[in-house]
């Protein structure tokens, strides 16, 4: 078994790690916005340059060996254990677009849920305080969010009986669906507006981070775009290119503070709490 999850995590890694450098490298020979542009009349930057990077690359580092050490091992044995035997017709291609729709609408509800429930947003809460968007902010996640999502998709995998390669495509799918819509890629309109179609791009997830508590609690879709307009929770605001990034009310802080921050009592309180 630990042959068969180093060789999943390998071919997942080389995958991701490719389209993450081809989409870093792109958004910053065509980039969308401006990193520390001056934005309505403030005097300040409104990013960090490389103090954001290494905040960023810091957190993705401690998720680095949880998803080694943890979230593959508990997947497969999730996978490994199923509560009821998987039906003949879910098996083959058919299983595997199944279960990429299933397991997309369920991660839809829980992103969903990281907002609506106080002691899932102290920690997803991080990941949204990054003042600027790019590829590396879909590797920006405090490590708790990481073993609770892990211990949920542990639950669904056991229920569903999802298969442990099907997890493991979804998991690289995701990786590559959150590196395209937080990037900095600046489209052509009309491609855009095509692949939102489907999904998720980034003149879509951008809106999830506008620093408006009614945006930021909307948008959460994370392959597909139609979950959001099937249960109401699309943002009619368009994307402005000028417009804040972050938690409203609330500031970023150093990696080490980041880490600590959900377990401070300043990181308590549910989305709706927060001022509208």
């Amino acid at each position: 078994m630990a042959d068969i999850i180093q060789g999943f995590a390998a071919w997942k890694a080389y995958l991701v790690f490719a389209w993450l450098a081809l989409f870093f490298a792109l958004e910053r020979l065509r980039p969308a916005a401006r990193e520390g542009a001056l934005r309505q009349g403030r005097s300040q930057p409104v990013a960090g340059g490389f103090a954001r990077l290494g905040r960023n690359g810091g957190l993705w580092l401690c998720n680095v060996g949880l998803s080694l050490g943890v979230v593959l091992p508990v997947s497969a044995w999730a996978a490994a254990n199923p509560l009821f035997a998987r039906p003949e017709i879910l098996t083959g291609w058919t299983g595997l677009a199944f279960d990429i729709l299933l397991l997309d609408f369920l991660i839809y509800w829980w992103h969903r849920a990281n907002h609506e429930l106080g002691f899932l947003w102290r920690f997803h809460e991080v990941h949204h305080l990054d003042r600027f968007l790019d590829t590396t902010s879909a590797l920006r996640f405090h490590f708790g969010e990481v073993l609770l999502s892990a211990l949920a998709r542990a639950l669904v995998i056991v229920v569903f009986a999802v298969p442990f390669a099907t997890v493991v495509v979804f998991e690289a799918l995701i990786l590559l669906a959150a590196i395209f819509h937080h990037s900095n890629l600046r489209l052509p309109g009309r491609i855009e507006a095509g692949l939102g179609r489907v999904f998720i791009t980034p003149a879509i997830h951008w809106v999830h981070h506008h620093a408006r508590r009614r945006d930021t609690d909307s948008n959460y879709g994370t392959i597909f775009s139609f979950w959001d307009p099937l249960f109401g929770s699309r943002s009619p605001t368009p994307r402005d290119l000028e417009m804040e990034i972050g938690v409203e009310g609330r500031s970023e802080g150093p990696l080490l503070g980041l880490l600590a921050r959900p377990f401070s009592p300043r990181g308590k309180g549910a989305a709706s709490q927060v001022e509208k």
